[in-house]
């Protein structure tokens, strides 16, 4: 320890007497601060490099901020135009859904209920539908059940503030109807898999062909006559059998339906001409 001071004292001494003999061998005043500088330049270069960079990356990070808070407001007001565009969307989907059921039941020469679908039948298919209509608002078993489409299907079950509405897939399920092109008559029966098929006399199906319209017949009085049911898409060729069958795609997509008529009336007259091609 004592050695490294006297050291640092001899170096001093020594770098004072380097800088007189230089003064005093006429270098001046200007020669040392010439060395001075010479010395002390590297230094300042690099403090003032060094200076620049923590400057430089400073503003790098300050700049890196901003553009992350931007970024994150952008994807927030994003995601917020998103959810409006669906709500609007969802509207508009709604209104037109509204005025074309409306305008349905303003053509309907009968008394109707409107009703809102609140439940579906889970599993892979659904056979029934709740809807918001029961007993306390006059709702009765068998009523059928419509859409700007065509026919659902009808009231199985009336509760107090509900009611089960049969779809036409269920298997149970059957509906007097006839071919509109042909005048072929025949059931419409739902079956076992989801599917619908119109079953109708073998000496009627050279007649019937993929594309034709089923309503319904209108034969009792439970369903209005020509109600639109399904399209053939297929027939089953069953030989010289009795029946037939013909594979039918139903006139409703059960699974789409949100808000229903419940026909309340019995009309007399057929209803096919008040259903048009685009509901």
């Amino acid at each position: 320890m004592r050695f490294r001071r006297y050291a640092l004292l001899l170096a001093v001494l020594l770098t004072s007497l380097f800088l007189l003999t230089v003064q005093t061998r006429g270098g001046g005043p200007t020669r040392a601060t010439d060395l001075v500088a010479l010395a002390i330049t590297p230094v300042q270069i690099l403090l003032a490099n060094a200076h620049r960079g923590a400057l430089s990356a400073w503003h790098t990070f300050t700049d890196w901020k901003t553009v992350r808070s931007e970024n994150m407001a952008l994807r927030a007001d994003n995601e917020r135009l998103r959810v409006q565009s669906l709500q609007v969307r969802e509207t508009d989907q709604e209104n037109s859904r509204l005025r074309r059921l409306l305008a349905l039941r303003d053509r309907m020469p009968l008394a109707t209920l409107t009703g809102e679908i609140i439940g579906r039948e889970g599993g892979g298919w659904a056979r029934s539908l709740t809807v918001n209509r029961g007993r306390a608002d006059g709702v009765a078993q068998q009523m059928p059940v419509i859409v700007p489409e065509g026919l659902v299907g009808r009231v199985a079950q009336v509760r107090s503030g509900a009611s089960i509405v049969q779809l036409l897939n269920d298997p149970t399920s059957t509906v007097g109807a006839v071919v509109q092109r042909t005048r072929t008559l025949g059931l419409v029966e739902g079956e076992p898999g989801g599917g619908v098929r119109f079953k109708f006399m073998a000496r009627d199906g050279a007649g019937v062909a993929p594309g034709d319209l089923i309503v319904t017949s209108g034969l009792g009085t439970l369903f209005p006559k020509g109600i639109p049911v399904g399209r053939v898409t297929a027939i089953e060729d069953k030989g010289s059998a009795l029946f037939h069958f013909a594979v039918l795609a139903p006139a409703v997509d059960a699974a789409r339906v949100e808000e229903v008529l419940l026909l309340t009336g019995q009309p007399a007259q057929d209803v096919a001409g008040l259903f048009t091609p685009d509901g």
